[in-house]
Protein backbone atom coordinates (compact mmCIF):
# COMPACT_ATOMS: atom_id res chain seq x y z
CA UNK A 1 0.00 0.00 0.00
CA UNK A 2 1.42 3.12 -0.62
CA UNK A 3 2.31 5.99 1.80
CA UNK A 4 2.15 8.92 -0.16
CA UNK A 5 -0.11 8.57 -3.37
CA UNK A 6 -1.83 12.08 -2.39
CA UNK A 7 1.21 14.14 -1.54
CA UNK A 8 2.56 16.69 -3.93
CA UNK A 9 5.06 15.72 -6.72
CA UNK A 10 7.99 18.06 -4.55
CA UNK A 11 7.08 16.04 -1.37
CA UNK A 12 5.79 12.65 -3.30
CA UNK A 13 9.65 12.56 -4.01
CA UNK A 14 11.63 13.53 -1.06
CA UNK A 15 10.63 11.16 1.97
CA UNK A 16 12.95 13.69 4.46
CA UNK A 17 10.51 16.50 4.20
CA UNK A 18 7.45 14.01 4.87
CA UNK A 19 9.33 13.08 7.69
CA UNK A 20 10.00 16.46 8.80
CA UNK A 21 5.77 17.09 8.06
CA UNK A 22 4.87 14.24 10.24
CA UNK A 23 7.13 14.41 12.90
CA UNK A 24 6.54 18.23 13.26
CA UNK A 25 2.61 17.42 13.51
CA UNK A 26 3.04 14.63 15.94
CA UNK A 27 5.27 17.45 18.29
CA UNK A 28 2.29 19.74 18.09
CA UNK A 29 0.17 17.07 19.57
CA UNK A 30 2.23 17.25 22.48
CA UNK A 31 0.62 20.58 23.39
CA UNK A 32 -2.97 20.59 25.27
CA UNK A 33 -4.07 23.21 22.77
CA UNK A 34 -4.32 20.06 20.27
CA UNK A 35 -7.60 18.09 21.16
CA UNK A 36 -7.67 14.65 20.41
CA UNK A 37 -10.47 14.94 17.81
CA UNK A 38 -8.51 17.70 16.42
CA UNK A 39 -5.38 15.36 16.47
CA UNK A 40 -7.28 12.92 14.72
CA UNK A 41 -8.06 15.47 11.77
CA UNK A 42 -4.36 16.84 11.68
CA UNK A 43 -3.62 12.95 11.01
CA UNK A 44 -6.42 12.77 8.50
CA UNK A 45 -4.65 15.93 6.82
CA UNK A 46 -0.82 14.84 6.54
CA UNK A 47 -1.94 11.24 5.63
CA UNK A 48 -4.69 12.15 2.50
CA UNK A 49 -1.97 15.64 1.71
CA UNK A 50 1.86 14.59 1.82
CA UNK A 51 1.93 11.12 2.86
CA UNK A 52 3.27 8.99 5.76
CA UNK A 53 6.58 7.80 5.81
CA UNK A 54 6.26 5.28 8.89
CA UNK A 55 3.31 3.56 7.75
CA UNK A 56 4.85 0.19 8.18
CA UNK A 57 4.63 1.34 12.18
CA UNK A 58 1.88 2.70 12.42
CA UNK A 59 -0.54 -0.08 13.72
CA UNK A 60 2.29 -1.21 16.24
CA UNK A 61 2.71 2.16 17.07
CA UNK A 62 -1.12 2.68 17.36
CA UNK A 63 -1.77 -0.65 19.63
CA UNK A 64 1.10 -0.34 22.18
CA UNK A 65 0.51 3.45 22.59
CA UNK A 66 -3.46 3.38 23.45
CA UNK A 67 -2.45 0.29 25.57
CA UNK A 68 -0.36 2.26 27.75
CA UNK A 69 -2.73 5.50 27.32
CA UNK A 70 -5.23 3.69 28.99
CA UNK A 71 -3.57 1.79 32.01
CA UNK A 72 -1.93 5.50 32.65
CA UNK A 73 -5.86 6.52 32.70
CA UNK A 74 -6.07 3.88 35.54
CA UNK A 75 -4.33 5.96 38.04
CA UNK A 76 -6.83 8.94 37.66
CA UNK A 77 -9.91 6.13 38.75
CA UNK A 78 -10.94 5.01 42.13
CA UNK A 79 -11.82 1.57 42.57
CA UNK A 80 -15.19 1.83 43.87
CA UNK A 81 -16.27 4.24 41.81
CA UNK A 82 -15.39 1.74 38.77
CA UNK A 83 -17.00 -0.58 40.19
CA UNK A 84 -20.23 0.53 40.28
CA UNK A 85 -19.94 2.10 36.93
CA UNK A 86 -19.19 -1.65 35.63
CA UNK A 87 -22.42 -2.98 37.70
CA UNK A 88 -24.83 -0.02 36.05
CA UNK A 89 -22.79 -1.06 32.42
CA UNK A 90 -23.08 -4.68 32.88
CA UNK A 91 -26.64 -5.27 31.80
CA UNK A 92 -26.34 -3.36 28.69
CA UNK A 93 -23.18 -4.66 27.60
CA UNK A 94 -24.13 -8.16 27.69
CA UNK A 95 -27.56 -7.30 25.95
CA UNK A 96 -25.96 -5.08 23.32
CA UNK A 97 -22.86 -7.58 22.18
CA UNK A 98 -25.93 -10.34 21.49
CA UNK A 99 -28.36 -8.04 19.76
CA UNK A 100 -25.44 -6.18 17.57
CA UNK A 101 -23.72 -9.48 16.60
CA UNK A 102 -27.09 -11.22 15.66
CA UNK A 103 -28.18 -8.07 13.70
CA UNK A 104 -25.02 -7.99 11.88
CA UNK A 105 -25.01 -11.53 10.55
CA UNK A 106 -28.83 -10.76 9.69
CA UNK A 107 -27.02 -7.49 7.79
CA UNK A 108 -24.17 -9.23 6.45
CA UNK A 109 -26.50 -11.79 4.70
CA UNK A 110 -28.65 -9.47 3.07
CA UNK A 111 -26.27 -7.19 1.46
CA UNK A 112 -24.54 -10.85 0.35
CA UNK A 113 -20.98 -9.35 2.09
CA UNK A 114 -18.61 -12.40 2.69
CA UNK A 115 -19.38 -14.03 5.96
CA UNK A 116 -15.86 -13.63 7.21
CA UNK A 117 -15.82 -9.48 6.93
CA UNK A 118 -19.25 -9.77 8.02
CA UNK A 119 -18.48 -11.31 11.22
CA UNK A 120 -15.21 -9.01 11.72
CA UNK A 121 -17.31 -6.36 11.48
CA UNK A 122 -19.92 -7.10 13.66
CA UNK A 123 -17.88 -8.27 16.34
CA UNK A 124 -15.93 -4.83 16.10
CA UNK A 125 -19.22 -2.92 16.19
CA UNK A 126 -19.95 -5.48 19.24
CA UNK A 127 -17.18 -5.09 21.48
CA UNK A 128 -14.15 -3.01 20.71
CA UNK A 129 -13.38 -2.41 17.21
CA UNK A 130 -9.83 -3.21 16.16
CA UNK A 131 -9.15 -4.68 19.27
CA UNK A 132 -12.08 -7.54 18.60
CA UNK A 133 -10.91 -7.28 14.89
CA UNK A 134 -7.58 -8.33 15.81
CA UNK A 135 -8.17 -10.80 18.25
CA UNK A 136 -11.17 -12.78 15.94
CA UNK A 137 -9.44 -13.09 12.77
CA UNK A 138 -7.17 -15.36 13.36
CA UNK A 139 -9.80 -17.37 14.81
CA UNK A 140 -11.88 -17.88 11.68
CA UNK A 141 -8.58 -17.23 9.39
CA UNK A 142 -9.69 -14.44 7.53
CA UNK A 143 -7.25 -12.90 4.81
CA UNK A 144 -6.16 -9.57 5.12
CA UNK A 145 -8.39 -8.40 2.51
CA UNK A 146 -11.55 -9.34 4.95
CA UNK A 147 -8.93 -8.32 8.30
CA UNK A 148 -8.27 -4.68 6.31
CA UNK A 149 -11.92 -3.73 5.36
CA UNK A 150 -13.26 -4.45 8.15
CA UNK A 151 -11.01 -2.55 10.40
CA UNK A 152 -11.03 -0.01 7.05
CA UNK A 153 -15.05 -0.01 8.50
CA UNK A 154 -14.33 0.29 11.84
CA UNK A 155 -11.97 3.13 11.73
CA UNK A 156 -13.84 5.37 9.97
CA UNK A 157 -17.04 5.21 11.82
CA UNK A 158 -14.50 5.72 15.03
CA UNK A 159 -13.31 8.74 13.57
CA UNK A 160 -16.55 9.88 12.90
CA UNK A 161 -18.15 9.14 16.84
CA UNK A 162 -14.98 11.19 18.22
CA UNK A 163 -16.73 14.50 16.59
CA UNK A 164 -20.32 13.65 16.47
CA UNK A 165 -20.81 12.23 19.87
CA UNK A 166 -20.03 15.08 21.92
CA UNK A 167 -22.15 17.39 20.40
CA UNK A 168 -25.07 14.75 20.52
CA UNK A 169 -24.52 14.39 24.18
CA UNK A 170 -24.61 18.63 25.10
CA UNK A 171 -27.44 18.77 22.38
CA UNK A 172 -29.68 16.13 24.85
CA UNK A 173 -28.08 18.03 27.96
CA UNK A 174 -26.76 14.34 28.09
CA UNK A 175 -25.41 13.76 31.72
CA UNK A 176 -22.01 12.63 32.57
CA UNK A 177 -22.81 8.96 33.97
CA UNK A 178 -25.13 8.49 31.17
CA UNK A 179 -22.89 9.91 28.29
CA UNK A 180 -19.84 7.92 29.58
CA UNK A 181 -22.21 4.70 29.37
CA UNK A 182 -23.56 5.82 26.02
CA UNK A 183 -19.43 5.94 24.38
CA UNK A 184 -18.44 3.04 25.94
CA UNK A 185 -21.44 0.87 24.44
CA UNK A 186 -21.63 2.57 21.28
CA UNK A 187 -18.82 3.82 20.04
CA UNK A 188 -16.53 0.84 18.94
CA UNK A 189 -12.46 1.54 19.41
CA UNK A 190 -11.25 2.56 23.00
CA UNK A 191 -9.28 5.19 21.76
CA UNK A 192 -12.43 7.00 20.39
CA UNK A 193 -14.48 6.19 23.08
CA UNK A 194 -11.72 7.67 25.79
CA UNK A 195 -11.19 10.67 23.52
CA UNK A 196 -15.15 11.63 23.29
CA UNK A 197 -16.04 10.66 26.78
CA UNK A 198 -12.65 13.12 28.36
CA UNK A 199 -14.03 15.81 25.58
CA UNK A 200 -17.34 15.88 28.06
CA UNK A 201 -15.98 15.59 30.96
CA UNK A 202 -14.00 13.39 33.65
CA UNK A 203 -16.68 11.86 35.15
CA UNK A 204 -17.65 10.60 31.67
CA UNK A 205 -14.05 9.58 30.79
CA UNK A 206 -14.28 7.30 34.18
CA UNK A 207 -17.35 5.43 33.44
CA UNK A 208 -16.66 5.41 29.61
CA UNK A 209 -13.03 4.14 30.36
CA UNK A 210 -14.46 1.32 32.39
CA UNK A 211 -17.70 0.33 30.84
CA UNK A 212 -15.24 -0.10 27.44
CA UNK A 213 -12.72 -2.21 28.98
CA UNK A 214 -15.08 -4.43 30.74
CA UNK A 215 -16.48 -5.33 27.73
CA UNK A 216 -13.76 -5.94 25.89
CA UNK A 217 -13.00 -8.80 28.21
CA UNK A 218 -16.10 -10.20 26.06
CA UNK A 219 -13.45 -10.69 23.09
CA UNK A 220 -12.39 -14.08 25.01
CA UNK A 221 -16.18 -15.98 25.18
CA UNK A 222 -16.83 -14.25 21.84
CA UNK A 223 -14.17 -15.41 20.39
CA UNK A 224 -14.66 -19.36 21.65
CA UNK A 225 -17.89 -19.37 20.35
CA UNK A 226 -17.01 -18.08 17.04
CA UNK A 227 -14.47 -20.95 17.32
CA UNK A 228 -16.74 -23.20 16.99
CA UNK A 229 -19.24 -21.62 14.18
CA UNK A 230 -16.75 -21.64 11.95
CA UNK A 231 -15.20 -25.09 12.96
CA UNK A 232 -11.24 -23.86 13.86
CA UNK A 233 -9.92 -26.54 16.42
CA UNK A 234 -7.25 -24.10 16.72
CA UNK A 235 -8.88 -21.60 19.35
CA UNK A 236 -6.32 -18.79 18.99
CA UNK A 237 -7.79 -15.93 21.39
CA UNK A 238 -5.54 -12.41 21.94
CA UNK A 239 -6.48 -11.83 25.81
CA UNK A 240 -6.21 -7.73 26.29
CA UNK A 241 -3.82 -8.58 29.05
CA UNK A 242 -3.61 -4.59 29.59
CA UNK A 243 -6.50 -4.62 31.05
CA UNK A 244 -5.37 -6.02 34.56
CA UNK A 245 -2.52 -3.17 34.56
CA UNK A 246 -5.52 -0.46 33.86
CA UNK A 247 -7.31 -2.26 37.35
CA UNK A 248 -3.68 -2.38 39.18
CA UNK A 249 -3.35 1.21 38.49
CA UNK A 250 -6.85 2.24 39.82
CA UNK A 251 -5.88 -0.29 42.98
CA UNK A 252 -2.62 1.98 43.48
CA UNK A 253 -4.38 4.97 43.06
CA UNK A 254 -7.51 4.08 45.52
CA UNK A 255 -5.34 2.49 48.48
CA UNK A 256 -1.89 3.49 48.16
CA UNK A 257 -1.50 7.24 49.43
CA UNK A 258 2.68 7.90 47.59
CA UNK A 259 0.77 7.01 44.19
CA UNK A 260 -2.33 8.86 44.86
CA UNK A 261 0.36 12.17 44.99
CA UNK A 262 1.95 11.51 41.42
CA UNK A 263 -1.47 10.30 39.87
CA UNK A 264 -2.47 13.44 38.48
CA UNK A 265 0.87 13.37 36.45
CA UNK A 266 0.64 10.21 35.24
CA UNK A 267 -3.23 10.70 33.92
CA UNK A 268 -2.16 13.96 32.09
CA UNK A 269 0.81 11.94 30.40
CA UNK A 270 -2.15 9.52 29.38
CA UNK A 271 -4.12 11.96 28.18
CA UNK A 272 -1.51 13.53 26.23
CA UNK A 273 -0.83 9.62 24.58
CA UNK A 274 -4.45 9.42 23.77
CA UNK A 275 -4.15 12.50 21.59
CA UNK A 276 -1.08 11.24 19.75
CA UNK A 277 -2.99 7.61 19.07
CA UNK A 278 -5.72 9.67 17.66
CA UNK A 279 -3.25 11.06 15.38
CA UNK A 280 -1.89 8.04 14.21
CA UNK A 281 -4.97 6.68 13.79
CA UNK A 282 -5.47 9.18 11.35
CA UNK A 283 -2.38 9.20 9.98
CA UNK A 284 -3.52 5.21 9.17
CA UNK A 285 -6.46 6.37 7.26
CA UNK A 286 -5.05 7.32 3.92
CA UNK A 287 -7.09 7.09 0.60
CA UNK A 288 -5.93 3.68 -0.08
CA UNK A 289 -7.36 2.32 3.19
CA UNK A 290 -10.74 4.39 2.42
CA UNK A 291 -11.11 3.30 -1.09
CA UNK A 292 -10.77 -0.59 -0.40
CA UNK A 293 -13.68 -0.64 2.02
CA UNK A 294 -16.04 -0.98 -0.86
CA UNK A 295 -19.87 -0.01 -0.54
CA UNK A 296 -21.40 -2.86 1.09
CA UNK A 297 -19.64 -3.33 4.12
CA UNK A 298 -19.58 0.42 4.91
CA UNK A 299 -23.32 0.15 4.48
CA UNK A 300 -23.11 -2.85 7.33
CA UNK A 301 -21.73 -1.11 9.19
CA UNK A 302 -23.23 2.16 9.31
CA UNK A 303 -26.52 0.61 10.09
CA UNK A 304 -25.68 -1.73 12.45
CA UNK A 305 -23.41 1.53 14.03
CA UNK A 306 -26.52 3.52 13.92
CA UNK A 307 -29.22 0.47 15.37
CA UNK A 308 -26.65 0.11 18.15
CA UNK A 309 -26.15 3.80 18.94
CA UNK A 310 -30.26 4.70 18.84
CA UNK A 311 -31.12 1.77 20.60
CA UNK A 312 -28.67 2.17 23.12
CA UNK A 313 -29.31 5.89 23.62
CA UNK A 314 -33.09 5.58 23.85
CA UNK A 315 -32.07 2.93 26.67
CA UNK A 316 -30.30 4.98 28.61
CA UNK A 317 -32.19 8.20 28.56
CA UNK A 318 -35.88 6.36 29.46
CA UNK A 319 -35.02 3.32 31.36
CA UNK A 320 -31.57 3.60 33.00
Amino acid sequence: MENNVNAPSFIKNNNTIQQVIFVLLLVLCLFPIISPPIALLLGLVVANLFGHPFLHLNNKATNILLQVSVVGLGFGMNVHSAVAAGKEGFLFTVGSIIVTIILGTLLGKWLKIQKKTSHLISCGTAICGGSAIAAIAPVIESNEKQTSVALGVIFILNSIALFVFPVVGHWLHMSQNDFGLWCAIAIHDTSSVVGAANKYGSEALQVATTVKLARALWIIPVALITAVVFKNKSNKVKIPYFIGLFILAMVCNTYFSPVASVAPYLVSIAKTGLTITLFLIGAGLNSSVLKSVGLKPLFQGVLLWACIAIGTLISILYFN
